[in-house]
């Protein structure tokens, strides 16, 4: 086990020497931490970009399905008087309404 890590620093340690070597190394960590646009920053804005696509898609379906209930509730007044009654516990004078709660 120390022989193999003595042999890996021996082999690390010209290329830790090489200034080439150390100015990619340096490199790769300001733009992976300190960069205004850095790796982690845009990871997590691209992130957040897919999640607001998603929510997009999601209203998207739910404006449509919207737009279906209305047009359902403009055509019949039936239609509209069911829905008031379901909704909005509507009810004319001489009925009474019962409310079952599922728990």
């Amino acid at each position: 086990m120390i022989r193999a890590i003595k042999s890996t620093l021996r082999l690390l340690l010209p290329l830790l020497r090489n200034r080439y070597v150390i100015a990619f190394l340096a490199f790769l960590i300001w733009i992976t931490f300190f960069d205004q646009n850095n790796l982690m920053d845009r990871r997590a804005l691209s992130n957040r970009i897919k999640e607001l696509e998603r929510q997009k898609i999601h209203y998207q379906q739910e404006i449509i399905s919207n737009k279906k209930k209305m047009e359902e509730l403009q055509s019949d007044p039936e239609n509209l008087e069911k829905f008031a009654r379901e909704q909005y516990l509507m009810k004319k004078p001489d009925e009474d309404i019962f409310i079952v709660l599922e728990e």
